[in-house]
């Protein structure tokens, strides 16, 4: 097993994507930079998430408190990978890649994981990035 190293999550998806999507996205993720999820210790969104039930069910099955930041303060931040579709829809050209920076406290550099895009059975789109956090 792997020493532990702090990472955030940042999370985006589609309205109505269900649990055990957002579970096989983060899950993808991690194995992607061989962290596991007693790595996690940040975890965060977009407020327009705030009430998404299978983001809030994946919370609670794990035990993480969910950060939400507005558009504004996720626009703020620099990406490598900013989407005007996702601007038209939420208002920040970034929600995966900005919400990890900002939990994780840290710059593009330590962005281990760039939105790893994921698509359910369900047809369901979820976007999982991953930040490390300085130790």
């Amino acid at each position: 097993m792997n020493a532990f190293r702090p990472i955030a999550l940042g999370i985006g998806c589609d309205r109505g994507t269900p649990a055990t999507t957002l579970v096989w996205a983060v899950v993808d993720a991690l194995a992607a930079c061989d962290a596991n999820l007693l790595d996690v210790v940040a975890v965060a969104s977009i407020d327009l998430k705030a009430d998404e039930p299978g983001l809030l069910e994946l919370a609670r099955w794990q035990g993480w408190t969910i950060h939400f930041y507005p558009a504004a303060e996720l626009a703020a931040v620099p990406v490598p990978h900013p989407s005007e579709t996702v601007r038209k829809y939420t208002g920040t050209p970034s929600v995966s890649e900005a919400a990890a920076l900002l939990a994780a406290g840290v710059g593009m550099d330590q962005l281990i994981i760039e939105k790893l895009k994921y698509r359910g059975p369900d047809g369901r789109n979820a976007t999982v990035s991953i930040a490390r956090i300085p130790q």
